[in-house]
């Protein structure tokens, strides 16, 4: 079994770091000018890029990324799925040209024809039958929890540790090492203690899973289909139809979260795994980039929570109205039906899935070749490598194998030869852009970047 040596490791990063710093000075120049943008940048995760500072766009175009240096990169980050419909897809285009030039009204408060279409099109997909609009999934989340409790009449949620849902706040918290939920590590003030009103268990543990339900006060179980930003963990066989099982038994929602897993498919993991949640919601890709996210109710959760409205209990329209003034506009919304209609169609998930299932074999051979103790983990689009074997079955032990130092080198080896990584993991999205060269040019990429690290 190969073993890094860490002096070596520690001298690749130095090569790799100066030769990104030589080829970037125009990037550099921009972050040094940026005074007047807290953290240097436009928003604050833009500065976890590897290499003391990010690249500078110029242009984007398909799944091809040019920025102000005048060097171009085959992009596998994709906007970290917010590009999963590539770079300014033309239909896209034409539909956000047409909204706003043509017709005129980019938001009005006013619905249009393709809210219809949209809502119509979800349901095909997913299953769920009433739909409404956010600007991202980070809001859907957070105003259908609150439908959630109250539906159900309960308080908490449960989620599972190192999930993903936007920066909802009552989702940032982990299991910690005695095996009691904490606050997860950095989170940034939380009003409220996250444990008060959260339970948290790992990944596929069906038992702990009931255990919390058991306490009788969890309105919903908040998940993605599979963990997505620590690595890609998948469920277990049997672990959705058990958890379905456990939240009808408990009398708690089932809510699904597939802004990342929508790579799975046309209708995600929902459509694929014959899912039945109760809430959904999803955002990000589905725009083509235009802002955009959507929460879906089930006939029961719809008609209870008009029961509820009926009667003075809530105010869905003033008081405990979401998504802002700009949610559901027009613009979005015919970028969207665009989008969803002829950019992300089953041809291209088709075309998108066979790709990354190439770039899944091509690093399996190379890390088999070295027998370097890593896994890769694919799930339809996307595929990431993690720095243990075998895969992680939860995100604790996921999050155990990080490796500050690994992620920096592999992300400016593949960066300074012309490819761009996600850069919060080593995550690869395809697009329907994306080609078979371009998974050949990764293959050769990370097949030199893992033999300069094992000194062959």
């Amino acid at each position: 079994m190969a073993v890094v040596d860490r002096t070596r490791l520690a001298e690749l990063l130095d090569r790799e770091r100066t030769r990104f710093r030589a080829e970037h000075s125009g990037s550099r120049a921009v972050n040094r000018q940026a005074n007047h943008l807290f953290g240097r940048v436009p928003m604050t995760w833009m500065s976890k890029w590897s290499g003391g500072f990010p690249l500078a766009l110029d242009t984007a175009k398909g799944n091809r990324i040019t920025d102000v240096d005048g060097l171009t990169y085959i992009d596998f980050a994709l906007g970290d799925t917010g590009a999963m419909a590539g770079h300014s897809p033309a239909p896209t285009v034409r539909a956000v040209i047409s909204r706003a030039a043509t017709l005129g009204g980019i938001t009005t408060m006013l619905p249009t024809e393709d809210a219809e279409w949209v809502g119509a099109e979800l349901t095909r997909r997913f299953g769920l039958s009433q739909w409404s609009f956010t600007l991202s999934a980070t809001d859907a989340n957070r105003w259908a929890i609150r439908l959630a409790r109250l539906v159900t009449g309960k308080p908490k949620l449960l989620v599972f540790s190192y999930c993903y849902h936007g920066s909802v706040d009552e989702t940032f918290l982990v299991v910690g090492p005695d095996g009691s939920p904490v606050s997860r590590p950095g989170n940034v003030a939380p009003g409220v203690d996250p444990t008060q009103t959260t339970r948290v268990v790992e990944w596929n543990d069906l038992a702990a899973v009931e255990h919390e339900l058991a306490h009788g006060d969890v309105a919903v179980i908040l998940a993605e289909p599979a963990l997505t930003n620590i690595g890609i963990v998948l469920p277990e066989p049997g672990f959705h139809d058990a958890l379905r099982a456990l939240a009808t038994k408990y009398g708690a929602l089932l809510m699904i979260d597939e802004t990342h897993t929508i790579s799975a498919g046309p209708g995600g993991m929902t459509a694929r795994d014959a899912l039945q949640p109760d809430i959904f919601v999803i955002g990000k890709s589905l725009g083509g980039g235009i802002p955009f996210g959507a929460y879906g109710l089930s006939e029961e959760v719809a008609r209870n929570v008009h029961r509820h409205t009926a009667t003075g209990v809530a105010d869905i329209r003033d008081v405990g109205g979401v998504g802002g003034t700009l949610a559901g506009n027009a613009l979005s919304l015919a970028a969207v039906r665009a989008t969803l209609a002829e950019v992300l169609t089953d041809e291209a998930f088709a075309n998108m899935i066979r790709l990354a299932s190439q770039y899944t074999l091509d690093v399996k051979r190379i890390l088999d070749e070295v027998d370097l103790p890593w896994s890769v983990t694919q799930l339809g689009a996307r595929a990431e490598y993690r720095f243990v074997r075998p895969e992680p079955r939860n995100g604790g032990e996921s999050a155990a194998a990080a490796d500050d130092e690994l992620d920096e080198y592999l992300h400016l080896f593949t960066l300074n030869r012309g490819i761009l990584m996600t850069p919060f993991h080593n995550m690869a999205l395809m697009c329907p852009d994306t080609t078979a060269a371009d998974i050949d040019r990764h293959a050769e990429v990370f097949g030199d970047a893992v033999n300069d690290l094992v000194g062959r």
